[in-house]
């Protein structure tokens, strides 16, 4: 898997009224744990100008995870924790996938082909990782480095939304928990969201942290052993105001009782 590495050169794509690439939203919180946001942001370079698509195509999921910034930031300020928020559209690169992933720069989303990312040179990826990429993951990196220095070891919680229809297919489900080997975070968080009425909770839903398809938590969670969940929203839920603070309200509960675990706050053993 790859690593986010130090660049070599200064990244040539962004220019100086691009913004930059991730957001550090309340970095000296004082509670342990770490919110992270992957997919925060549909911003573009501006020497990729739109990608070849329209203002509505990037308007949509394709593009982004519609609400989940709000909602972070929310969570982060509500626990007093850090959180990191990548700025940049999922188009122009995938900060969670692996670099060789035939997703990490999608030449095709969800149906919708995106012109600018056909046929890519390997310096033309390269540049858009190292724009992009990498300084979100050193940033990540960096956040957790001040918990070792401290001496704490941190929840790590990576938040995503996802859209109430895929493919002809209409989503049950209201949250998805998705988790692999550590049960600790996700097994507790399920069983609050199950107590909150009405909610549907998926259990790797709608879809599964078992084919190691993403790259923040293996190689920021897993790596450290920290104790992990990555949560998934659906968007139709949080593309409101109201619709964030109402999922604000309800994780918070959830969170509060499973955080209050002493046992979370320590490297994974086995």
């Amino acid at each position: 898997m790859s690593r986010a590495q130090p660049l070599t050169a200064p990244p040539a794509l962004l220019g100086p009224n691009d913004p930059p690439p991730f957001e550090l939203f309340n970095p000296e919180g004082a509670a342990p744990i770490l919110f992270v946001c992957d997919h925060a942001g549909r911003a573009i370079p501006a020497a990729l100008g739109r990608l070849g698509l329209d203002e509505t195509a990037l308007a949509r999921h394709i593009a982004w995870d519609i609400g989940i910034a709000e909602l972070t930031r929310e969570l982060a300020r509500r626990f007093d924790a850090p959180a990191a928020l990548s700025t940049y559209s999922r188009l122009v690169i995938d900060c969670n996938r692996r670099l060789e992933h035939p997703t990490s720069i999608p030449p095709v989303s969800d149906n919708v082909p995106v012109p600018a990312n056909q046929a890519l040179t390997p310096a033309a990826r390269q540049a858009r990782a190292e724009a992009c990429f990498f300084p979100y993951h050193r940033a990540v990196d960096a956040m957790l480095e001040r918990f070792a220095q401290r001496g704490v070891v941190p929840v790590f919680l990576s938040m995503h939304s996802f859209t109430p229809v895929f493919q002809g297919f209409e989503r049950p489900w209201h949250v998805g928990v998705l988790w692999d080997r550590d049960r600790r975070v996700p097994l507790p968080l399920m069983a609050a969201l199950a107590e909150e009425p009405g909610l549907i909770v998926g259990d790797n839903e709608p879809y599964t942290g078992r084919n190691r398809h993403g790259y923040s938590i293996p190689m920021h969670a897993e790596a450290r052993g920290l104790a992990h969940a990555l949560l998934e929203i659906r968007q139709d839920l949080i593309d409101t105001r109201h619709g964030v603070m109402e999922w604000a309200d309800r994780l918070e509960r959830a969170f509060r009782r499973v955080l209050s675990d002493p046992a979370l706050f320590g490297p994974r053993l086995g």
